[in-house]
């Protein structure tokens, strides 16, 4: 996973700085994402490994998927990662992309897992206290984990704030242990 990471990064930089510079964030985002869904399908997974398989072929099959929607530019990407053998990395580009796409905008994805489903109020107050904690606008994804006994963790970038029941336990546990 780290080296899938670290492979991936300059490739989201680029795409990102090519896209921005031509003010086509938002379009390269949802070819990045179709890209990288389909790069993900077992059939494609077979075509991208065939050793029979040319890039011209690989390109108008991306063609296929992608439609007249992919500029030169976007193209050219997609035959630099078949180049380098990186199309299996698209994911995490698409992933980094995005992310540089939020920094750009000033907004943060945050996720956020609570032992208990919370009310709409609970969720706009913990959005409004997040958004003056980081300075920025708030993407929140919310799931519920039971295992939590109680609370909530919260997780925004390499950020981790545990307040949940189980944390605090195994925080004094650790405590005791000293």
């Amino acid at each position: 996973m780290l080296a899938e990471t670290t492979l991936a990064r300059p490739y989201a930089r680029a795409a990102f700085n090519l896209a921005d510079q031509a003010g086509t964030v938002d379009a390269w985002s949802a070819l990045l994402a179709r890209a990288a869904a389909a790069v993900e399908e077992p059939k494609f997974k077979r075509l991208i490994g065939h050793p029979a398989m040319e890039d011209d072929q690989l390109m108008a099959v991306f063609g296929d998927v992608l439609g007249d929607s992919a500029d030169t530019a976007f193209n050219g990407f997609l035959k630099v990662l078949m180049h380098y053998r990186r199309l299996p990395l698209l994911a995490e580009i698409a992933a980094q992309f995005e992310t540089l796409k939020r920094a750009r905008d000033q907004r943060l994805k945050v996720d956020v897992t609570s032992a208990v489903e919370m009310s709409p109020d609970q969720v706009e107050q913990l959005a409004d206290r997040l958004r003056r904690r980081f300075g920025t606008e708030i993407e929140m994804e919310v799931d519920v984990d039971g295992d939590l006994l109680g609370g909530l963790i919260v997780r925004a970038g390499d950020k981790v704030i545990d307040a949940s029941v189980r944390g605090r336990l195994e925080q004094l546990g650790r405590q005791l242990v000293r």
